[in-house]
């Protein structure tokens, strides 16, 4: 794991007493580096910042590894929580004291509870998680070969990236790269579910772009749509992206003007 980001959106992380939201601040750590969290005070300084009355000077602490990442819980008295956004309500409790518990999600968001409506809350992204080449079966570790790129098939950046590519996997031409609004449509979740948004499509773009696909952006500027198309490329050249992946794909609309005849 070559480390993590660490992410605390804007008002993400309380209100002081003068009711200012905290601002929005993301760190990268390396493996061996750790970031400490809290309301901090100068004689306790925290790189991560809660502003919310409820959270500890020093609430917590996390620290990256080799492989995974850590989180130690600073309160005497307060439950963490460590929830998977993308794993159907799956979480784990870091306790009051606990020391250096290993969190295995690829994206977490850490809730420390407060006495308002919302509890305080940042995200946690390991973007290395390393996956075994599949036909590297027993031998030891150092032996054994991984893959250059560490995607989750089961995750929803993935099922962006297989609908980016799907026009060229289909047509095996240089089609244009799907916008955000048709990825959107494109996804468009069952009944019952919450459907992908836009800003959303685009945080998963930008993900796999910096953080799983490692483009380098240089020269690209704002021009969303080279970064697209670099990240097409690149998935389809190596192979990340092949024909049954459209099987993750839910089933294409009907064009219009195809519905059958009814039988007379």
């Amino acid at each position: 794991m070559s480390g993590v980001v660490v992410h605390l959106p804007q008002g993400a992380g309380g209100a002081d007493g003068g009711e200012r939201r905290s601002e929005a601040v993301t760190l990268r750590l390396g493996p061996g580096e750790a970031a400490r969290f809290g309301r901090g005070s100068p004689a306790t300084p925290v790189e991560l910042r809660l502003a919310d009355a409820a959270v500890s000077r020093l609430a917590g602490e996390i620290r990256v590894t080799d492989d995974h990442w850590q989180l130690t819980n600073h309160s005497g008295t307060h439950t963490y929580l460590v929830e998977n956004p993308e794993g159907a309500g799956e979480y784990l409790r870091v306790p009051p004291r606990r020391v250096g518990a290993p969190v295995p999600f690829e994206f977490a968001r850490v809730v420390l509870p407060t006495r308002g409506e919302l509890p305080v809350t940042f995200q946690v992204f390991a973007p290395d998680h390393v996956y075994l080449d599949p036909g590297a079966v027993g031998g030891p570790w150092e032996s054994r070969t991984v893959t250059a790129y560490s995607l989750d098939e089961t995750a929803t950046y993935f099922l962006v990236l297989v609908a980016l590519c799907e026009p060229r996997l289909r047509d095996q031409s240089r089609v244009a790269v799907p916008t955000t609004p048709q990825i959107v449509d494109r996804l468009r979740a069952p009944a019952g579910r919450a459907p992908l948004t836009a800003r959303a499509v685009s945080s998963h773009i930008d993900y796999l772009a910096e953080e799983k696909l490692r483009i380098d952006g240089h020269g690209q500027g704002d021009r969303r749509n080279g970064k697209r198309e670099e990240i097409v490329g690149l998935a389809l050249r190596f192979g990340l992206v092949r024909e049954e992946h459209l099987a993750l794909l839910p089933p294409a609309p009907r064009p219009a003007g195809h519905e059958r005849n009814p039988v007379r």
